[in-house]
């Protein structure tokens, strides 16, 4: 029985699977099994997996598309390890991910489990620029699982793990807006513990361009209404922040039509602060340039989704649509 199960839904996404498999098979700590659950591919990847069936422990399962959180629930379903760890199939991982997260579970073990991402070399500079907005504490408030946060860390989907234990009595995935805060939150109201493990990150590539992004982003931000839904309470002051910077850019583009251009100096400063720390990170003038755009996409579709969320949901009562949110996660 291998200490680890990496369950992965697909859905047509075969040149992401052949890169993941390929990282997979580099690892230091190999007592692990790959679950592949194909949920419906109409371009399925069963070749790739096979090209990899001597490299890696791996079963590949093909079923009707049903969304990913019960592609992920089918995976578990049919694994033997001890953990269960997800990844999402455009992620690359590092050699020494379960080398690492084997050390860190020997000293401290977490019942539920994270890590954060990074962008790798072979990243296109979009791609790096995405990541940046999505990492940085001057757009997301470190939820991500950054060195600074403003909210208690959440395991994504992205890089998560938890105990075979834990599933057994919280249950699998709900088919969701954010159904991986929606288990984590399940996870810690069960009297788990869950822990950030900084050393094991991944290489997530998100978005390949900027309008899949702001879909991306857009459908977070509704996501979080629908959190603060099922858990009232849940909703910070952190969580608000992307709908007032897009009600506070609007205020400030209208005074500066109306009243005086020096009202748009505050959103100067702010996109050249970006600019500063994205180079200082990236340490590429094209890539802290395309952080600029990428951040404005960021706060700007995750605040209007959040806004367009709050307004239907909560003002006019109109509550969950659950219907919806799955068609909108299959992308119909």
């Amino acid at each position: 029985m291998p200490e680890y199960s990496v369950i992965i839904p697909v859905y047509n996404r075969i040149d992401e699977v052949d890169d993941l498999l390929q990282s997979l098979s580099c690892q230091t700590d190999k007592d692990f099994e790959t679950v592949i659950v194909e949920d419906g591919s109409t371009d399925p990847c069963d070749a790739t997996v096979e090209k990899y069936k001597d490299k890696v422990d791996v079963k590949y399962f093909y079923k009707e598309n049903e969304g990913r959180s019960i592609a992920r629930n089918y995976g578990m379903e049919r694994a033997s390890g001890r953990y269960f760890i997800f990844f999402d199939s455009d992620c690359v991982i590092p050699p020494f991910y379960f080398e690492r997260l084997r050390k860190a579970l020997a000293e401290q073990p977490y019942d539920c489990l994270g890590g954060a991402d990074a962008a790798h070399e072979s990243f296109s500079d979009t791609q790096k620029a995405i990541n940046y907005s999505m990492t940085s504490f001057l757009t997301t408030g470190g939820i991500r699982g950054g060195k600074v946060q403003l909210e208690k860390f959440t395991p994504r989907t992205f890089n998560m793990g938890f105990s075979r234990h834990v599933y057994e009595k919280v249950g699998g995935f709900r088919e969701m807006f954010s159904e991986d805060i929606d288990m984590s939150t399940r996870i810690r109201n069960a009297g788990f513990n869950i822990g950030l493990i900084r050393d094991t990150f991944v290489y997530h590539k998100r978005r390949v361009d900027f309008k899949k992004f702001f879909r991306q982003v857009h459908v977070f931000g509704m996501s979080r209404i629908t959190l603060h839904l099922l858990y009232p309470g849940s909703l910070k002051l952190v969580h608000w922040l992307p709908a007032m910077a897009v009600l506070g850019t609007a205020a400030l583009v209208l005074l500066a039509i109306f009243v005086s251009q020096w009202f748009l100096l505050p959103l100067a400063v702010y996109l050249l602060a970006i600019w500063i720390m994205a180079l200082a990170s990236t340490r590429s003038i094209k890539i802290a340039t395309l952080a600029v755009p990428a951040s404005i996409i960021q706060l700007g579709g995750y605040g209007t989704g959040f806004l367009k969320a709050y307004f239907n949901k909560i003002i006019l009562g109109k509550g969950r649509n659950i219907e919806e949110e799955v068609m909108m996660r299959k992308g119909k």
